[in-house]
């Protein structure tokens, strides 16, 4: 396991700066959904899970244009046969994308997969897209998320799936976006760098989902932090922001899958049990209002979802009106929400 690195100059030393803001790239800039083929000798990737490998392959974008690409496994529970068919991949561009390509000014992205071939597991992944969509409402601090029908075919041409899948934009990407710098981090940063503000939107978003599946100033025993996470900003004293990702754990999404943690005694993952800081509890009221501001946007972000079922959609928003209950004015927030802050 390596050692913490708690000490200001130590923890800075560790900042990537972003370069200058350039102009957007095409991929991100709309909301529309877009249809794509992935061909590759996509069987060694699935038959077998651990391989650090990647393969080459050939994506062709929305235009018809041919890109050559790698593919490689990535992720956790999703990367294993036990729970996903299909596991999540991360998309490689070997040479820079044509400029007339959608794909223009990418290198490496993730791509978030269907982990089974069926309509059930396809409302997983648009209902996770809609989380996505939805925190792009609150804040530009956020990942922005590309939904795509995907033909996957073999190294000779055989489709083994077509399904919904989407590319999340990429980390120096986000933090150029918005002006800042992307932050690597050891294993645990200090609480104290965490912006309030957005520490406090970021644990109520993941409250609203029903998502315990995270920590904003940790990584996983010998890794870096954080756990479902990324930190943009500066390592400073109440600068750095926390930006989640990865919500198939969610009540939310709600997957066949997805189990709560056992230290928080929760029986399903739909029980919710709020985990940010009570240090930032001072921020949590306007962080609250700000839901409550946008929450007709993001509920439209939410049904506007190309291809999600109306049962679908209807189930989400019974589970995130029960949020807007407990946040409906500054003296629910304290009572209902903050009361099981952590220390």
């Amino acid at each position: 396991m390596r050692t913490a690195l708690t000490a200001p100059l130590a923890f800075l030393a560790l900042i990537t700066a972003a370069p200058a803001q350039a102009a957007e790239k095409p991929l991100f800039a709309s909301p529309d959904k877009i249809h794509i083929s992935i061909q590759a000798p996509l069987g060694t990737l699935i038959s077998n899970r651990q391989s650090r490998q990647a393969i080459p392959g050939t994506l062709v974008d929305p235009s018809g244009q041919r890109l050559p690409i790698t593919l490689a496994l990535r992720g956790i529970t999703r990367r294993t046969s036990e729970i996903c068919d299909f596991p999540p991949l991360r998309v490689e561009f070997p040479a820079p994308p044509p400029a007339t390509s959608l794909f223009a000014g990418q290198r490496r992205l993730k791509l978030v997969t269907h982990c089974r071939d069926n309509s059930t597991y396809r409302q997983y992944v648009l209902r996770e897209y809609a989380a996505y969509r939805m925190y792009n409402e609150l804040t530009p601090r956020s990942f922005r998320a590309k939904l795509a029908d995907i033909d996957y075919l073999d190294a000779n041409g055989r489709r083994i799936a077509s399904q919904a899948g989407f590319f999340l934009e990429s980390l120096d990407d986000l933090a150029q976006r918005n002006g800042t710098n992307r932050i690597r981090a050891p294993e645990r940063i200090p609480l104290a760098y965490l912006s309030p503000v957005d520490a406090a939107r970021y644990a109520l978003f993941q409250h609203m989902l029903g998502n315990h599946d995270w920590s904003m100033r940790a990584g996983p025993a010998g890794d870096d932090c954080c756990h479902n996470a990324e930190l943009i900003g500066v390592a400073a004293a109440g600068q750095t922001i926390p930006v989640p990702y990865d919500f198939d754990y969610s009540g939310f999404v709600d997957t066949s899958y997805s189990l709560p943690p056992a230290q928080l005694e929760i029986s399903s993952v739909r029980d919710r049990f709020y985990r940010g800081y009570c240090v930032h509890n001072s921020s949590a009221p306007a962080a609250a209002g700000e839901f409550r501001g946008k929450r007709a946007q993001m509920m439209a972000a939410l049904a506007a979802v190309p291809g999600i079922d109306p049962r679908s959609v209807s189930r989400a928003t019974a589970y995130v009106d029960r949020f807007f209950a407990d946040i409906a004015d500054d003296a629910a927030v304290n009572s209902k929400v903050l009361k099981r802050c952590a220390s």
